[in-house]
């Protein structure tokens, strides 16, 4: 072995990162210590596909098309998947995947480089649980108006038009006592899926809390607005809503508030919150 070989050799071995090598037939000849000390197993059990036996079982089928896809065409990969750690704890892992060519200039395979990320990916999964509703998965209250005070400062700045719409589920209360709260969760959750579905991609949705519902709109006509109403109101009224054997029926009332001059969520909420109780009361 020459001092290149010798010097690349040491870089790797000793490098921080989980190195591992493929050859062409896509399967892996080489894992260094720093992989063989992750996972606790000797480069033979790794050796072929065997590093694949330690892949979460919900990432498996996920990680192994990436892979071999990238093989086939290939071209550079990255994917995160989980791995079994040599105590038998499930580690986030970033796993960053190159075409190499040999001495010939001709493909030899995939050389690799992982990392655990498990810290980051948690990090994540817990600020979109903090921002999320965790019946509907929308925005919850605290994360929408977060997001609202930055539209509606953005819309002041820019001198732009801001819609804020509330919306409560009609009859919701009588939903829970004749069918029970499950299927008043129910009813909710597709509500807002429906309202998502209709409103833009630049639009925001939140749950208000309980039957209550919110959505803004910046930078937009009435037209637009009122259409958007339109499209969420026949959406939920047309939701075909099944509980065991009883067909529920859905409506749900409307308030709109149009920006001012000043910069108040807390007014455009009140306000359009107001006329919503007020669209729902002229409806009885």
């Amino acid at each position: 072995m020459n001092l290149v070989n010798e010097q690349y050799k040491i870089i790797v071995e000793s490098s921080p990162n989980m190195i591992w090598r493929a050859g062409t037939d896509a399967l892996c000849n080489y894992f260094n210590t720093t992989w063989l000390n992750f996972t606790g197993r000797s480069i033979s059990e790794e050796m072929g596909n065997g590093w694949a036996e330690g892949v979460h079982p919900e990432d498996f089928d996920r990680c192994l098309k990436i892979y071999l896809d990238a093989f086939a065409k290939q071209k550079a990969f990255e994917m995160e998947y989980r791995l079994k750690r040599h105590d038998g704890a499930w580690r986030w892992i970033n796993d960053r995947g190159v075409p190499f060519n040999n001495d010939d200039n001709e493909f030899g395979g995939y050389i690799g480089s992982c990392m655990d990320v498990t810290e980051k990916v948690e990090g994540a999964t817990l600020r979109k649980m903090a921002q999320t509703d965790g019946l509907t998965g929308i925005n919850n209250r605290q994360y929408f108006e977060h997001l609202a005070r930055k539209e509606l400062q953005e819309a002041v700045d820019n001198d732009e038009t801001l819609f804020l719409v509330m919306i409560d589920v009609d009859k919701f209360k009588i939903i829970n006592d004749v069918y029970g709260h499950q299927a008043g969760d129910a009813v909710l959750q597709k509500i807002a899926t429906s309202l998502v579905s209709s409103i833009g991609k630049d639009d925001l949705v939140g749950r208000y809390g309980g039957d209550e519902f919110v959505v803004l709109l910046r930078n937009v006509s009435e037209k637009y607005v009122n259409e958007t109403i339109e499209n969420c109101r026949n959406a939920i009224k047309n939701l075909k809503i099944t509980f065991g054997n009883k067909s529920i029926a859905t409506t749900a009332s409307f308030g709109i508030m149009q920006r001012e001059i000043e910069n108040d969520l807390e007014k455009l909420v009140f306000t359009a919150d107001k006329k919503m109780y007020e669209n729902k009361s002229a409806r009885k």
